[in-house]
């Protein structure tokens, strides 16, 4: 029998992971929704993770226990005990490998970063932005209708809306 969520995820266009939280807890509150959001994804619906949200589209955490979706094969680490923790405030992207995501965006584009973990995605192509911290981290991700951001684009001024108009056209189209 089909649940009001089983049709709601069928209905919908996008499904965004926002971002903000811890990975465990998070794990746990996906376990009643994994399977239909891993069934919406293989549909071809768009999913979008947004820091957390992002870390929550690979296969698990350092953070703690629980599993993300996989979606992305890969794993998030601690940012190096050399830098302050957590990472808090602007940054620049540098992009790496173009995506609709990022059009008419510029290398070195400032966004807003609050985390303390990062992911390191198994398949490098993934990989459309970096940022420097302590260390080069994947900070914009994409592969088919599976993409996110380490940083927050609803706290990135214009460079935020203008990412977040490009997932609308991606959407819309």
């Amino acid at each position: 029998m089909m649940g009001l969520h089983d049709l709601l995820l069928k209905e919908v266009d996008i499904v965004i992971l926002p971002g903000v939280g811890d990975f465990s807890a998070a794990s746990k509150n996906l376990t009643f929704v994994r399977e239909k959001l891993i069934e919406v994804s293989k549909m071809g619906t768009e999913i979008f993770g947004i820091c957390l949200g992002m870390q929550l589209l690979l296969d698990k955490s350092e953070e703690g226990d629980g599993r993300g979706l996989g979606l992305i094969k890969g794993v998030n680490v601690e940012l190096p005990a050399s830098v302050k923790v957590p990472h808090m405030g602007w940054n620049t992207i540098r992009i790496v490998n173009g995506n609709r995501l990022l059009e008419d965006l510029s290398n070195e584009s400032y966004f807003y970063f609050a985390h303390s973990y990062h992911p390191v995605p198994e398949e490098k192509d993934v990989v459309c932005a970096e940022t420097t911290y302590g260390t080069t981290f994947a900070s914009v991700i994409a592969k088919r209708n599976i993409c996110g951001v380490q940083f927050h684009p609803e706290k990135s001024g214009k460079n935020g809306l203008k990412l977040l108009e490009n997932l609308f056209n991606i959407v819309k189209r």
